[in-house]
Formats: structure tokens, C-alpha cells, sequence
């Protein structure tokens, strides 16, 4: 079939056996936790994926990574691949993540209303080398499978009574860490996000990153929001060609139906690619940002019309008879989840629009 074509074999070309492993073994076990599909990741060396060849990883471009994730995510949505960015420590951490094919878990966003996505719950105080941190995140994805633990931090600053924020990364078997289930939906369960707990955990300075302050957002936080939404949406979007692959290949509904299904997959993919291509050289981050959100909301109407019509050209027995489908409608509706969302981030957009900046 030629649609994901391109895709797939982007990701044979990187990870070669990763797909045909995914292809094997039934959607719904791939969505259970333990099924062994991160464990198949890492053995294929999925985490140095992103990780520059000079530092031992494969060093995929943005738009080969983007081509990747909805590759495996119309396989298993659950299944995720990371990376991570450092400062002058960076060379040891990236090599290390290449070679001993690290999983970097995200404990960034928190499932409480109104928050905004920087805004940390955990807290950190000055220790001499660093910082000690405590607090919870939950949920954390990798919560089991982890080996390193990225995180935003409020430290207070004693001088001026305030708190500055820091990102830091956290080895997952630091003294003062501890897990505890949290996930309790069965949609998308494999990808482990679950409660992590922290007590007076160290965090090394050559571990904490602190974004600058001021109106604007920090670059590498721009830059961070726009990998991000890029490899998210693309990752929902392979979970929605999932369910038009079906239809498409039992030739159900009509042939207006089967290509209107392809034209707003490849629409938002086309998208998605268009920003990655340019994120490499763009030299305006608020920018490149927005067209990223663009894309990503671009991408959340598109799977709704997408999977909707996918599902009526199955039909009703379709649905009745196989839990895949039921549980598809319901995983890629989970985009809409993921920070920012889309009653958060008009505000902003609204007002770069206007010549302001655009501040997530």
C-alpha cells in the first residue's frame, strides 16, 4: 500500500526490524504495559535515534524523525522514542544514551487544569555541586522503563526571594526516587504514565539547565516546544492512518470516502514536514514556533474528520467485532491532551498575530 510507504521505509532505513516486529504482534498487546515492545526499541537501538553521529547515535534529521514516529505510531501510539539535549555535559550524556540505548522519560506536564506546561510542581533548593529536589510528577512517561528522567523545577533563589525555573535531567536510579501506578485508562497504557515520586534527590550542576529569563521564550524552550509538537502530532497522526489503512484496504466506503481520508492525512504530514525542514535554519523561534502550533492543531481537526470517516466506512460490525477499532477512536483523541492545548495556546497565538510575542 502506498500510503505510509515513504514512512515505513524511513523507518527500516534507521531502525531496520523495528516495523516488521510492530506488524506481528496483535494492536492490543502491543498497548499492554510489559508487552516488550520498549524493550525491542532499545535493543534495535531505537533511543540514539536523534543523537548526532559524532556522538555515536544515527543522527536523524528532524524530517526523518517526524517520518518515524507516524510510522510507529500507526503500529503501537504507546511506543515513543527520545532524546535529549544538554549543556557542556552533553557529549557523555548523548553518547551514553546512543550506546547503552537510554529511554529519557518526560516529567514536564501534569494532568491539573489551568496549569501552564512550565510551571513546576517540584522543588529544588541550592546544595553545594547543585541542587536537591523533591516533589512529584505524575503523570511521567517510562515511569518503569526509564533510565533518565528530564523535569522542570522551581529553585528558590535566596537572594532575591523568588524562584527560577530550571530544567533538569535526573538518573532514574537516584537515591530518593520511587514509582507508583497512576495510569488508569486502558488507551495508551504501554507508554508507562505512571507516579514518580521524589525525596531529596541530587541533581549534579552539569545536570540543570536554566532557561533565560524575560518576556520572550528562552530558544532552546522554543525549540524544545517544537520538536515536540511535531513528533507528538506525527505520532497521533500514524494512530489515524492506522485506522484509514484499514478501511482503505478492505475497500470500504467510497472511493470519495477512502481519498478524502488520504488527502487530510498527507495535508497536516506535508505540514509537519514543511516545519521540520525549516526548523534546522530558521533563525526566528517565535516564528518557527507558531507555525509548529499551527501544524499541530492543523493535525488534531484533521484526525477527528479522519478517524470519524474511517470508522462509518468499517461499519458497525467492524466495530463490534474488533476492540482495535474502539480503540483507536478513543487513542488519537489523546493529542488534544498534550500541552499546549488549543484553548491555551489561542490566547497567544491571538496576540503574536498582533506583532506581540509569542509566549506559551
Amino acid at each position: 500500500m502506498n500510503l505510509l510507504r515513504t514512512e515505513r521505509d524511513t523507518l527500516d532505513r534507521y531502525i531496520p526490524g523495528l516495523d516488521k516486529y510492530l506488524s506481528e504482534i496483535p494492536l492490543l498487546e502491543l498497548e499492554q504495559p510489559g508487552c516488550g515492545a520498549l524493550q525491542k526499541f532499545r535493543e534495535l537501538g531505537g533511543p540514539a535515534l536523534l543523537v548526532p553521529a559524532e556522538y555515536e547515535g544515527k543522527g536523524a534529521s528532524l524530517l526523518d524523525a517526524v517520518r518515524i514516529q507516524r510510522a510507529v505510531g500507526s503500529r503501537s501510539p504507546s511506543l515513543v522514542e527520545l532524546t535529549a539535549a544538554g549543556n557542556g555535559f552533553e557529549w557523555a550524556m548523548l553518547m551514553a544514551i546512543a550506546e547503552n540505548s537510554w529511554l529519557l522519560s518526560s516529567g514536564f506536564a501534569e494532568g491539573k487544569p489551568g496549569q501552564h506546561i512550565l510551571t513546576p510542581t517540584m522543588r529544588g533548593v541550592l546544595a553545594e555541586g547543585g541542587i536537591i529536589v523533591s516533589g512529584v510528577k505524575k503523570p511521567c512517561s517510562l515511569t518503569w522503563s526509564m533510565n533518565l528522567m528530564s523535569a522542570s523545577v522551581a529553585v528558590a533563589d535566596p537572594a532575591t526571594g523568588t524562584d527560577r525555573l530550571a530544567v533538569v535531567l535526573i538518573p532514574a536510579d537516584s537515591a530518593g526516587i520511587e514509582r507508583a501506578p497512576f495510569w488508569r485508562t486502558t488507551a495508551l497504557a504501554a507508554a508507562e504514565s505512571d507516579q514518580v515520586t521524589l525525596t531529596e534527590v541530587f541533581v549534579p550542576e552539569a545536570l540543570i539547565f536554566y532557561p533565560q529569563d524575560g518576556e520572550a521564550m528562552d530558544p532552546i524552550q522554543a525549540r524544545g516546544f517544537v520538536w515536540f509538537e511535531l513528533l507528538v502530532s506525527a505520532s497521533y497522526l500514524g494512530a489515524a492512518t492506522n485506522l484509514a489503512e484499514r478501511a482503505i484496504a478492505r475497500g470500504r466506503g467510497s472511493d470519495e470516502d477512502r481519498a478524502a481520508m488520504a488527502i487530510d492525512l498527507e495535508a497536516v504530514a506535508a505540514a509537519l514536514e514543511q516545519v521540520a525542514c525549516v526548523a534546522v535554519t530558521a533563525g526566528d523561534n517565535d516564528a518557527l514556533l507558531a507555525r509548529a502550533l499551527y501544524a499541530r492543531f492543523a493535525t488534531e481537526r484533521a484526525i477527528e474528520r479522519v478517524v470519524m470517516l474511517a470508522a462509518a466506512a468499517l461499519g458497525g460490525m467492524s466495530f463490534i467485532e474488533s476492540p482495535e477499532v474502539a480503540y483507536l477512536l478513543g487513542a488519537t483523541r489523546a493529542l488534544a491532551f498534550h500541552p499546549p492545548s488549543r484553548a491555551a495556546a489561542v490566547g497567544p497565538i491571538a496576540r503574536y498575530l498582533a506583532d506581540g510575542p509569542l509566549v506559551l
